[in-house]
């Protein structure tokens, strides 16, 4: 193996390292969360811990995407995994809730740089026709940290201690920096550009009201009425409206709104952002229905996810190959038609639907779901000058991401008034359907083993309802998905010839018609 090929190994495991840590905090935490609680307190803020690293992490992700193009993709990954390692720092030595969700912000800032930068470089160091393959790999990485993820975060929280959830990441996330130093040498090839402040500032003003306003409207603290939520929405419409003006008047901003001129383009941004919605759908309910309605432990219902995931890996894997073969639109047709059917059969769920059935079902949730992550992040680059590479990754992970955030919010609001409504049909008594207006009863063994049996199977019906109830709505998004899906036209990756590999043109990039 000669010194080139050596260094470009270096370079991909530093990449999959730092993406495996990136990805892996987003559920090792989950397990260890009932701990920190019982430690630092703070329940009523528990979201927090989640939603600050997300909400930090949509913030960032665009703005590292842009000036990894002005300045190089070596200096920004290198420093979002500094700030990142130095926010897990700060977690494991938080002494309270306030402090922990402080912390996951800074690693959230950090976490922003990781996954859009990694497949930029990705297409900088490797010829079309491997990029797929490479995808692929990082797709898997990203779907393994979701299966080991929350059994790591057990294991460490029950036999070590949960502040070495994060302290974990430290010695891999300097193993990845190191061999970045050592392995990536970029070409000296971008231009001098001044940083879009107006636009950075209005987008970032732009996201964090209304991610603070989904986040908070309906609580028991703000109702959607409220003056406060509706004052934030206000603020999103008019520092969108900014940051917009602001794009159009400075020759290199944030955001190519131009970008969006093509079709192409604009149909990956949907799609990426529908399929976020999908698969926090699955992640997020089916572990709902799993204790809530089989009565299972807390960590069984989270192992539930496992076979989801690992299929997302397989598909992910196979995406590689099939995009050396096939068009975009072709492989993401079989992906919705899969994500529809799978949504169906999730729609069907009732209390006497068998475990293993539930389980096939959430294995073909994950085989359409991990195909977008090979097929998007090639397809959004169709064409684009590679000035814009880092831009467009980081926006089809801010789109994702973006997905995810709404539909855990919007979705939650829908099953909320779903549940309560079917609550409210079968405990005619005022008294006992606010006492299983929130379905935390269910979730707790103690609990739910000294009610009547008669009085469960009601509740466990309604619950299995609101759930079932979801996922035929999910349809819909599936369909939606569709139509942006056909919009992506006849284009497919072309790879060069071997007369084009003999003079060294490995560089033409994705090409095809619309």
């Amino acid at each position: 193996m000669d010194r080139k090929q050596t260094k470009i190994n270096w370079v991909v495991a530093g990449l999959l390292l730092g993406m495996f840590v990136g990805a892996l905090d987003q559920t090792i935490v989950s397990t260890a969360m009932p701990t920190v609680i019982t430690e630092l307190g703070g329940f009523e803020h528990y979201v927090w811990v989640f939603s600050a690293y997300m909400i930090a992490t949509v913030v960032a992700t665009p703005i590292f995407g842009k000036l990894s193009d002005i300045y190089g993709r070596k200096l920004f990954f290198q420093l979002g995994l500094v700030v990142f390692l130095l926010g897990s720092v700060l977690c494991g030595i938080a002494n309270s809730m306030f402090e922990l969700i402080v912390y996951r912000a800074i690693q959230g800032i950090g976490g922003g740089a990781l996954m859009p930068i990694a497949f930029a470089v990705i297409f900088d160091i490797f010829p079309p026709e491997k990029r797929g393959k490479m995808n692929g790999l990082f797709g898997a990485v990203f779907g393994l940290s979701s299966v080991f993820g929350p059994a790591l975060g057990a294991y460490i929280t029950d036999y070590i201690d949960w502040r070495w959830v994060f302290y974990i990441n430290l010695p891999i996330g300097a193993v990845a920096l190191l061999l970045m130093h050592f392995g990536y040498r970029e070409k000296a090839a971008h231009r001098k550009q001044k940083i879009d402040w107006a636009g950075a500032t209005t987008l970032v003003v732009a996201i964090l009201s209304f991610m603070f306003a989904i986040e908070l409207g309906g609580s028991e603290t703000y109702a959607w009425g409220s003056w406060q939520i509706i004052g934030l929405f206000v603020l999103f419409v008019v520092s969108f409206a900014l940051f917009l003006v602001a794009e159009r008047r400075v020759s290199d901003p944030i955001v190519e709104l131009k970008l969006f001129k093509s079709r192409l383009f604009t149909a990956s941004q949907a799609i990426g952002f529908l399929y976020g919605i999908i698969m926090v759908a699955g992640a997020t309910y089916i572990p709902l229905f799993i204790q809530g309605v089989y009565g299972e432990s807390a960590s069984a219902a989270g192992q539930t996810l496992t076979p989801m995931m690992l299929a997302v890996v397989a598909s992910s894997m196979l995406g590689g190959p099939l995009i050396n073969k096939l068009s975009y639109r072709s492989i993401m047709l079989g992906s919705t038609v899969i994500l529809a059917g799978s949504m169906a059969l999730l729609g069907t769920m009732t209390v006497d639907t068998p475990r293993w059935v539930v389980t096939m079902y959430m294995v073909l949730v994950g085989l359409g779901i991990g195909v977008n992550f090979v097929v998007l992040n090639i397809s959004v680059l169709h064409g684009l000058p590679g000035q814009f590479k880092g831009a467009a990754i980081s926006l089809i992970t801010f789109f994702r991401t973006v997905g995810s955030a709404l539909g855990v919010t919007v979705l939650g609001v829908l099953q909320k008034v779903d549940y309560k409504s079917r609550i409210e049909a079968v405990f005619p008594d005022p008294k006992m359907a606010e006492q299983f207006s929130d379905p935390k009863m269910l979730l707790m063994p103690q609990v739910r083993s000294g009610l009547p049996a008669e009085v469960v199977g009601n509740a466990t019906k309604a619950l299995a309802g609101s759930i079932s109830y979801l996922f035929w709505i999910s349809i819909l998004i599936t369909v939606v998905g569709f139509v942006f899906v056909m919009m992506l036209g006849r284009a497919r990756m072309e790879l060069p010839s071997e007369k084009e590999k003999q003079a060294g043109g490995l560089e033409p990039g994705p090409v095809g018609h619309m």
